[in-house]
């Protein structure tokens, strides 16, 4: 259920979103219009509207509010966009994206929550989101090329074989590093050889795994 409470603590989110430098207006209204408690289990609601990030099935985490939103606000998202999201998670960044007008194509390599967010999506009105169950590090070349290309885990490099399904022009977003602590970096392909990499601050995220389970 979207209670006044939720409501209400969704606009505090956005407030403190806007503080930290989030400026796309139309990225702060979904989180205005996307109830994120409904993302996680029900008993912990509030939590969803804390700027951390929070456990959900499979050992995964659902992302922190600021991760989303500067990783979404860095992509520079336009309507029609075709997005591939690497780690669909509890499915919360695509719908994101989706509200933006992007099609996206979202890839998870745990069977678990493949199948828990294939059925929750639709339910509340996502079912324009394409999941696919899969190794996010092969991406979905049957799909490609891409406009954008976003990563949910953290990658030791720049993954070639998804760089490959991005167009020229194209924008990839992704954690990357060898530690911890990951680089937000923001890869644009100038060529199929060549790219510049921008740096965006230090982030925590999940390894990017190889396989499927």
């Amino acid at each position: 259920m979207d209670t006044y409470r939720h409501k209400g603590l969704r606009q505090k989110l956005v407030q403190e979103l806007g503080k930290k430098g989030i400026s796309d207006q139309n990225i702060l209204q979904a989180f205005i219009d996307i109830p994120r408690h409904y993302f996680i289990d029900k008993a912990f609601a509030d939590w969803a509207y804390k700027d951390v990030a929070f456990p959900i099935d499979a050992d995964q985490t659902i992302s922190q509010p600021y991760t989303v939103a500067i990783q979404t606000q860095l992509l520079d998202v336009k309507k029609g966009d075709k997005i591939l999201e690497i780690g669909t998670g509890s499915g919360f960044q695509a719908c994101v994206l989706a509200y933006l007008g992007a099609k996206v194509y979202s890839i998870e390599r745990q069977k678990k929550l493949f199948d828990s967010v294939s059925e929750f999506l639709p339910s509340i009105g996502f079912n324009q989101v394409r999941l696919l169950y899969g190794d996010g590090y092969l991406g979905a070349p049957r799909f490609a090329p891409f406009d954008k290309i976003i990563v949910t885990a953290g990658a030791t490099e720049i993954p070639q074989v998804l760089f490959q399904q991005l167009k020229i022009g194209g924008i990839m977003v992704l954690p990357q590093g060898k530690s911890e602590v990951l680089d937000m970096i923001r890869v644009t392909k100038i060529s199929e050889t060549e790219h510049q990499k921008e740096e965006f601050g230090k982030f925590r995220f999940v390894p990017f795994v190889k396989g499927v389970q």
